[in-house]
């Protein structure tokens, strides 16, 4: 593969990654909720058990202080709860509150809308052939 295909790739990718996220933005912009708290609470709906501040920070790929602060305002909202780790006094786990749910059913929703609407057109195939592709890339990334 040539220089300039490569960096068509990379461009494109980037462009993906951005134009996908920002039309869910829009898409979600009327529950009052930035990207960072919405993705926050997705990664909490998705784990199997009630995670740690820590779990979850490295779930969203964000610093610690950082999740603190989106914790802040989810719990504020009250779409989070804070409680204490029985065997470890530092540690919180990180729980939905009920009066989330109806959130994170509406985000799926529209994400799931969004994935259908993107990938129309694109047989199972051409979307195996392209996760092969961005495994190999991530996997050549990691050894960085």
């Amino acid at each position: 593969m040539s220089y300039p295909d490569q960096h068509r790739f990379a461009m494109q990718l980037a462009q993906l990654s951005r134009g996908w996220r920002a039309e869910l933005d829009r898409r979600l912009a009327d529950l009052g909720l930035s990207q960072a708290r919405w993705l926050v609470l997705l990664h909490l709906a998705r784990f199997a058990h009630v995670p740690t501040q820590s779990e979850l920070a490295k779930s969203v790929a964000v610093e610690g202080p950082t999740l603190a602060r989106l914790l802040d305002s989810l719990e504020a909202q009250g779409l989070v709860e804070r409680q204490a780790v029985a065997h470890d006094r530092r540690a919180k786990n990180v729980v939905l509150a009920p009066k989330a749910l109806p959130l994170i059913d509406r985000i799926e929703a529209l994400s799931r809308q969004l994935r259908e609407e993107l990938f129309s057109g694109i047989s199972e195939d051409e979307l195996r052939n392209c996760q092969q592709v961005h495994a190999r890339i991530l996997g050549n990334l990691e050894r960085h």
